[in-house]
């Protein structure tokens, strides 16, 4: 019972959520009502959280949009795709937001050494950029969020209401048609949509894991934004939404 239990958690953990008939495929040896009794115990454990039709991660529900290191380790080879065609976007002289997150930090390792101007909500961003000698490197201010290592919050949206911006890269938790582009924290949704309005260029980090997935809150719809960059495996639905809305896609 244990072992499948933790197996429930560690599924949980990586998908951050789950429907309850997901669960089910999972676990097709698992009565329903078996199933549902691990649930209940491990919702009052702590350990997962029951919502309506599902369960979700602990992390994601408090507002931790998923621990770094877990996402750092997940689909590495598709962020390096993804942050080498993000990289090929920048020019010097130009003022660039490159978003916090995983992916975000692998287009960081990226950046050539030329001058620009880079602001960055990501710490592991500005980390990897301290490399280089070029770009001058702003972090706003805002509250440190320790599971994602990136800052948010009042202070830095008004500093950012004030900046133009030629690039955006951002980043996102997941993408659904009725959702739109989405995270799992209010004030980084908040903070990525004051620089999206003030950037002349939005391009989404999208790895094609998180299509169809659905986060808590919503960043823009797929037409606020210009390109979308990939890892080459996203779904003929979704591509052709991308054409409809006139979204190229690297």
């Amino acid at each position: 019972m244990e072992q499948r239990r933790n197996a429930i958690v560690e599924l949980v953990n990586r998908e951050g959520s789950l429907s309850f008939v997901q669960l089910k495929e999972a676990f097709p040896s698992v009565s329903e009502m078996t199933l549902r009794t691990d649930l209940k115990a491990l919702d009052q454990a702590r350990r997962v959280v029951r919502v309506h039709g599902g369960v979700k991660s602990v992390e994601v529900v408090v507002g931790t949009d998923d621990q770094f290191g877990r996402r750092t380790a997940r689909n590495a080879s598709e962020k390096q795709i993804i942050a080498e065609k993000a990289a090929a976007l920048l020019r010097p002289n130009t003022t660039v937001f490159l978003d916090s997150g995983s992916t975000a930090t692998a287009v960081a390792r990226c950046v050539p050494d030329e001058p620009m101007l880079i602001f960055t909500s990501g710490l592991t961003c500005a980390i990897e950029l301290a490399r280089l000698e070029k770009p001058k490197v702003s972090i706003p201010g805002g509250t440190l969020n320790r599971f994602s290592h990136s800052v948010c919050g009042v202070r830095g949206i008004q500093e950012l209401e004030g900046v133009h911006f030629d690039l955006l890269l951002l980043g996102v938790t997941s993408y659904s048609p009725e959702t739109g582009f989405a995270c799992g924290v209010e004030e980084e949704a908040l903070l990525k949509q004051t620089v999206l309005h003030r950037a002349e260029h939005v391009a989404v980090l999208l790895d094609s894991s998180k299509i169809d997935r659905r986060s808590t809150f919503r960043i823009c719809g797929l037409d606020e934004v210009d390109t979308v960059i990939s890892d080459g495996r996203l779904l003929p639905e979704f591509l052709s939404a991308c054409e409809n809305a006139g979204v190229k896609v690297l």
